[in-house]
């Protein structure tokens, strides 16, 4: 049976790819410092090690076998939050990757697929990023994935085949609503939820490309099969630009109140809007019938209320 090792799932990525592997018969172990993550979203049969990845203590209680892959999901993943405590920031994004991959050379490992983001880009011009275009995050969180994924480059040397997958806005039901500082459409739907209103910070016409959890489970589980990955970073996302206005739409059309809508304020390190190229990913994972976003808010809406 294969085995995995898939870190953070008891958050909301993690705990999606879990449950997909786990789902086709696979045995799966993970370690979660918890922070952000909660017992009840780890599926069952998942072994659960609790513990911080940047910690290099917990990996001597991760069970010493080989793993088939090891998915690293887990880290601080906001980049407002980066700037409250960049040192943790490193920790958490850049030092648990150091020591995930020291700890799958020393236990023959030889697959690294890792939760890259868009934050690397930075400010970008208004066309289609592609992988090759220069890199100048705007964030300490940008910065520690961005590092990450030169640390990955340096362990293909080792015989380690990594691939980063840059994500989008990924949304779905299983995010997190008690965070208000990461996930744009999580953000803005725990608030309707809470409050009855949006407040957004930041211009209505800035834009962002959302893609529905299920599509990013299917992107990460294609990396196991498509050797055509391997050693590569690529952008997962749909290729599609939605402005901020269009997402607050989107979104309150599932309510039947009505719904305060106020625009003020900014965020540290946010950048006005990014859309992805998805031409390598369609190359090299395949293609897919993607969900689409007002489907896909929908079902976010529902498996909330």
């Amino acid at each position: 049976m294969p085995r995995y090792l898939v870190t953070g799932a008891a958050g909301f990525i993690g705990s999606a790819i879990a449950n997909r592997l786990v789902g086709e018969g696979h045995e799966v172990v993970t370690v979660d410092n918890m922070s952000t993550g909660h017992d009840e979203n780890v599926p069952e049969g998942v072994l659960i090690v609790k513990g911080d990845c940047g910690d290099a203590s917990v990996y001597e209680k991760i069970p010493q076998e080989r793993y088939d892959a090891i998915f690293h999901i887990a880290g601080q993943s906001s980049g407002e939050i980066s700037f409250d405590d960049p040192i943790y920031d490193v920790k958490t994004n850049t030092e648990s990757t150091l020591l995930l991959l020291k700890f799958a050379l020393k236990n023959g490992c030889k697959r690294f697929i890792y939760a890259g983001t868009m934050s690397v880009y930075g400010v970008q011009p208004d066309r289609p990023v592609t992988e090759n275009d220069p890199c100048t995050p705007e964030s300490f969180y940008g910065v520690g994935k961005m590092a990450s994924e030169h640390y990955m480059r340096i362990y293909q040397n080792y015989g380690i085949d990594s691939t980063s997958l840059r994500l989008f806005n990924v949304y779905g039901p299983g995010q997190n609503l008690e965070n208000l500082k990461q996930g744009m459409a999580s953000i803005f739907l725990a608030q309707v939820l809470k409050e009855n209103k949006i407040h957004v910070k930041g211009s209505a016409d800035r834009f962002r490309d959302f893609i529905y959890i299920d599509d990013v489970v299917e992107a990460f589980v294609r990396c196991l099969v498509k050797q055509e990955s391997y050693n590569k970073v690529i952008n997962v996302g749909t290729g599609i630009k939605t402005t901020v206005a269009e997402l607050v739409e989107n979104l309150i059309s599932n309510f039947d109140s009505d719904i305060l809508i106020t625009y003020e304020g900014q965020t540290a390190g946010d950048i006005h809007g990014i859309c992805p190229d998805i031409s390598k990913m369609n190359a090299l994972l395949g293609t897919w019938e993607k969900t689409d976003l007002r489907a896909g808010i929908k079902k976010f809406v529902f498996s909330c209320v």
